[in-house]
């Protein structure tokens, strides 16, 4: 075997109608898993320390999911079944921001590490939550504007030897000291020079002396990649490229190549998406990185990929050397994806027993609404199960690998609701696995989405970009007699990976809700939108206890424990609900009597009557696009929110001020930046009309209202 572990040559795994699975052989000499027998320092970190942690120290969180198993299962017993129902709020560290708290912090040595929305660093001590010490990476403000999905966010860090690691909304990686804070090193990950709207919301990984992060903002038109950089130094290593550039040049590495054959048209010059904006897991076993790839960039397939392909590497796994970033294999979820059916959704790795053979699986629920389970040495599909309601396809072709899809719901021709929604049956919240039994803890979103192609393309056969604003190549306007929408639920459910059932399920009160930690106390915990965080019997779904942190619980809970005692730590930020309530990291113990946090409350009643609407039908029609292409990530659909400000709430004075705040950015140190490059005085003037004719909407069925803020209509996506 080669000494490198790769062989040169690429295999095409084929099976009947270009099965999605592409590999490279592998050597056998992986990595050592022998921990380290050498003393370590105080918060010291390395791959020997995380390899044995799920039993040498369960009461630490090193890694994002734990351990890098990332099952966020946890062993600790003290919280429980029986004691749960005294667990009450230990500390709260309060937060300088209203933004969405998506992230995941670590507890190693007695010290928690997190960041904020906006890419502040903090450590706390995780006993008391006294600040030890924070660090401003200084994130521009003005990246905001290249938000698909309410704001800024940052999903946590990466701990190894001596630093932390940890992303910026403006597409940085920055490295800091983990004793001090003091900043070591700073890289831009991008690849354009100007111009770029690339954004990170996810966690970095660390392992090899290597630090591995991708981007978001496939949204924007662009191209995606992973990005290996040098931990001590932070030089960029090794890139992965997700979809070939322009093929009249040199490929950047030998697979795009091939993957290039596999697109048609002139896709490179529309970006054609993947980026990597989520689940980046280590498996120590192959010694291999696996990442889930993004979605086409723009939607539609007919826009982007007009001659048909299944367009590699979109909306699959990926394997690659974590050395040398050359691929091991790709399976692809959803071929030539046409409905931001993404595959980044975490991804659980673990070792269980299938068809009478133990094999070494991952477990991934993506956006498209089917559970793979996949052997981790090769790729091959194990299991395709759905696990909510959907309709774009009728099953997964267990011969091929490939989705069967309905034609119907392509939406070349006619407009349609599609099942799963494009926020997806399951999205970057994530779910926890018990090992023990084989049961995955699945946030679900059971929604539906409008897609249809744009008329301007119908009309011209035509698409531009717009370097401004989101250029989803979609319109997901239901037009003039459409079919109602289905009904909207999100809920927890205990599914069986293996046989597809489910073992029980229980209805939260929005659909977009929070990210699950079980434990081997016999609980479930998550959070929901309307910021109620719950345990539940991992047994039958019965609720046990229940916590209004009156905020937005999006992020997992964690679990650690310290001198005896065992804690639950989770981050909150803003909900629609609770105009007041800042972001803040709660934590929990058995016995603590701290009291309850509390916020203003508002609701649609509140809604106060707003101005004379005085636009034509046909500009309020134009709002409501525009509003589309450039509010709706922040401000949720129908102007309906869910996290941020509901602007269906201003006053007669922030109508008066809308175009000062819109275009001239005088809120910028609220978070709402100028969007003079996005939007003219004009058309500000026909979103404010739109604003105003669904506050008038509102006013007109305050109970109905009422409903769709508890369905939670926002968008809920990366």
């Amino acid at each position: 075997m080669m000494s490198l572990g790769l062989r040169a040559r690429f295999l095409l795994l084929t099976v009947a109608s270009m099965v999605t699975v592409w590999a490279v052989e592998a050597a056998e000499d992986g990595a050592s898993t022998e921990p380290a027998k050498e003393a370590r320092p105080p918060g010291w970190v390395d791959e020997a320390r995380v390899i044995a942690a799920g039993e040498a120290e369960p009461g630490s969180w090193l890694a994002h999911g734990q351990t890098y198993d990332e099952l966020r299962f946890s062993t600790l017993t003290q919280i429980n079944r029986d004691t749960v129902g005294i667990l009450g709020l230990a500390w709260v560290k309060n937060l300088d921001n209203r933004f969405r708290q998506q992230s995941t912090p670590l507890v190693i040595d007695g010290v928690m590490y997190f960041t904020d929305p906006w890419s502040v660093a903090y450590a706390v001590d995780a006993k008391t939550g006294e600040e030890i010490w924070r660090f401003d990476p200084e994130t521009d403000r003005n990246s905001m504007r290249y938000s698909c999905c309410g704001g800024p966010a940052n999903r946590g860090m990466a701990a190894y030897k001596g630093k932390l690691y940890f992303a910026t909304f403006d597409a940085r990686l920055v490295a800091v000291d983990q004793a001090t804070g003091e900043k070591i090193w700073d890289v831009d990950t991008t690849h354009y020079p100007t111009n770029n709207p690339y954004t990170i919301t996810g966690a970095p990984r660390a392992v090899h002396g290597k630090v591995f992060i991708g981007q978001s903002s496939s949204e924007f038109g662009l191209r995606g990649h992973l990005s290996a950089y040098d931990a001590d130094t932070g030089e960029l290593a090794w890139r992965f490229f997700t979809v070939p550039g322009d093929p009249t040049k040199p490929f950047e590495h030998p697979e795009l190549e091939e993957a290039a054959k596999t697109w048609s048209g002139e896709w490179w010059k529309l970006g054609g998406g993947g980026t990597v904006w989520h689940s980046i897991v280590y498996d120590a076993k192959f010694d291999q990185l696996l990442f889930g790839t993004g979605n086409g960039a723009p939607w539609p397939r007919k826009i982007r990929s007009p001659g048909g392909g299944d367009n590699l590497f979109l909306g699959g796994v990926m394997s690659v050397n974590a050395n040398t970033g050359r691929m091991n294999w790709f399976y692809q979820m959803t071929p030539a994806d046409n409905w931001d059916f993404n595959a980044c959704q975490d991804i659980a790795l673990l070792d269980m027993e299938v068809d009478g053979k133990i094999r070494s699986v991952l477990l991934q629920g993506p956006k498209n609404g089917f559970f793979y389970v996949l052997d981790r040495e090769n790729g091959e599909l194990l299991r395709a199960n759905p696990y909510v309601r959907l309709n774009w396809a009728t099953h997964i072709d267990m011969e091929t690998g490939r989705p069967v899809e309905d034609p119907e719901m392509a939406y070349d021709e006619k407009a349609q609701w599609v099942l799963p929604s494009n926020a997806g049956g399951h999205s970057w919240q994530a779910m926890a696995v018990d090992p023990d039994r084989g049961i995955a803890y699945l946030p679900v979103q059971d929604m539906a989405a409008w897609y249809g192609l744009p008329q301007s393309f119908l009309d011209t056969g035509e698409f531009e970009l717009d370097p401004n604003r989101m250029s989803l190549g979609v319109d997901m306007r239901p037009h003039e007699g459409a079919p109602p929408r289905p009904e909207a639920s999100g809920y927890l459910k205990a599914f069986d990976p293996l046989t597809g059932e489910e073992v029980w399920s229980v209805e939260r009160d929005t659909p977009y809700n929070g990210g699950a930690l079980a434990t081997a106390g016999g609980l479930v915990f998550q959070g929901d939108a309307a910021g109620q965080l719950a345990a539940y019997d991992a047994d039958d779904g019965a609720l046990l206890w229940e916590y209004d942190t009156q905020g937005n619980t999006p992020a997992s809970p964690i679990t650690y424990a310290i001198d005896g005692e065992q804690y639950l730590a989770v981050l909150v930020g803003r909900a629609w609900q609770h105009e007041e309530s800042d972001g803040r990291l709660m934590v929990f113990k058995l016995g603590a009597e701290k009291g309850e946090v509390t916020a203003e409350q508002i609701g649609a009643a509140d809604i106060p009557e707003p101005p004379p609407l005085t636009a034509r039908e046909e500009d309020i029609g134009r709002g409501e696009l525009l509003y589309n292409r450039t509010c709706v990530g922040c401000h949720g659909i129908g102007a309906v929110a869910t996290i941020n400000a509901d602007l269906r709430m201003m006053s007669g004075e922030t109508h008066e001020r809308f175009q000062d705040i819109v275009r001239g950015g005088v809120l910028a140190d609220k978070g709402m930046l100028s969007f003079a490059a996005a939007v003219t005085a004009e058309e500000a003037e026909m979103i404010r009309q739109y604003v105003i004719s669904q506050a008038l909407k509102a006013r007109a069925a305050p109970a109905e209202e009422g409903e769709r803020r508890r369905r939670g209509r926002g968008r809920g996506r990366n």
